[in-house]
């Protein structure tokens, strides 16, 4: 059966949404389901309890059975065929194009061959679909601050970009959310801050390890004879930066290890400038305290 997105176009959610009702969550996502796979099953199991839809109405309008779908919301079983995933999401009322691309990163995590993931997108027939303008401006924007946080955190070039792209996919299928949030930049940086985060090396006790990244600081590339003393330091200061709070860890991770000006942080982090430079200053008393050698740490 081939697809086409141009036909019978999906009614918007608002369309979709019955009045006075709300659809019953879907059962947990199963624990076999990776981090690529949760990119996207997860917001599209919020727009299907923020519908108001049931699996029901789901079934009635994909045309599979309910023990597939139901599958599916769960991550449980087999990994998903495009024809099926773009079925639920067109009932949903979301956008193929970026839902495509973290369908595909998760079928290769799901270790598909390349030949099953070409043979299962030809099935549907899509058509250009661009982002909304606000979704593009905001991309154009946040590409490089945003890439440069994931790569201080993930090290790599590679895995830093995949991240934000990610992120900026998952965005966009939750666009009408996000656009009507309090305050979009703090979404979408919460956003990338938990692909970022999901991906970091852990210590045993469940806190990101930032070690390894003074290995890539210019501290320790630019420094003079005599620089196992400041690689020491260095090391000392990554090893406790796992104990700072989320928004301390982020703004000392933009400013001290990004260079990122400080009047750019706020826009970046979704706070205000005020409350940024306390966030900063309280971090840099934090670390104070936690390298000296008097202090103990939990």
């Amino acid at each position: 059966m081939i697809w086409s997105s141009d036909a019978d176009q999906p009614p918007s959610p608002e369309a979709l949404r019955p009045a006075g009702r709300r659809g019953r969550k879907p059962a947990p996502i199963s624990d076999s389901a990776g981090l690529s796979h949760r990119a996207w099953l997860e917001p599209v199991r919020s727009q299907l309890f923020a519908s108001g839809l049931t699996l029901d109405d789901v079934v009635d309008r994909s045309g599979y059975s309910k023990a597939r779908i139901s599958e599916l919301l769960r991550g449980n079983g087999y990994y998903p065929a495009w024809e099926i995933t773009f079925s639920v999401i067109r009932a949903l009322g979301l956008p193929a194009v970026p839902m495509l691309r973290l369908w595909a990163a998760a079928a290769q995590e799901a270790r598909k061959e390349p030949s099953w993931i070409r043979h299962s997108i030809e099935q549907v027939a899509l058509q250009p679909e661009p982002p909304p303008v606000a979704h593009r401006a905001f991309v154009e924007a946040m590409e490089r601050p945003y890439t440069d946080y994931a790569r201080a955190v993930l090290l790599t070039e590679k895995r830093a970009r995949f991240v934000v792209r990610e992120t900026f996919d998952i965005l966009w299928l939750c666009w009408n959310e996000a656009a009507t949030s309090e305050n979009l930049r703090r979404y979408a940086w919460r956003l990338l801050r938990s692909r970022v985060m999901a991906r970091a090396h852990r210590r045993p006790d469940g806190r990101p390890d930032l070690r390894a990244t003074v290995f890539s600081t210019a501290e320790v590339h630019d420094s003079v004879p005599g620089h196992m003393v400041a690689f020491s330091e260095l090391a000392g200061l990554f090893d406790v930066l796992g104990l700072l709070p989320h928004d301390q860890l982020d703004v000392v991770v933009l400013r001290h290890l990004c260079g990122m000006p400080p009047d750019t942080v706020p826009d970046v982090v979704g706070l205000s400038p005020a409350i940024t430079h306390a966030v900063d200053h309280h971090a840099r008393a934090t670390l104070e305290r936690l390298l000296s050698p008097h202090s103990s740490r939990e």
